[in-house]
């Protein structure tokens, strides 16, 4: 499965990376709110637990901020917002 990310609306993107495995997931979240404006949020959905401890620190190197996390049956949504 490729990676995913489109523009939802506006402020609002999404990032599906479900089927990579560390660091992927992290690599391309990264990129993701690199291309994004401060205050834009990123629905992240991805499916290797081991990622959120490296997405998790990610953030909070960078200063974005995750504003939800939710884990549906090993699939994980988080809303990251850019700093």
């Amino acid at each position: 499965m490729a990676m995913k990310f489109e523009k939802k609306e506006e402020g609002t993107f999404m990032l599906d990376v479900q089927g990579y495995v560390c660091p992927h997931p992290q690599i391309y979240t990264k990129k993701a709110l690199e291309k994004m404006k401060n205050g834009d949020v990123l629905e992240l959905i991805f499916d290797n637990p081991s990622s959120s401890e490296s997405v998790a620190a990610m953030c909070d190197t960078t200063g974005d901020e995750i504003i939800e996390k939710k884990n549906e049956s090993g699939k994980y949504i988080w809303r990251i917002k850019k700093g």
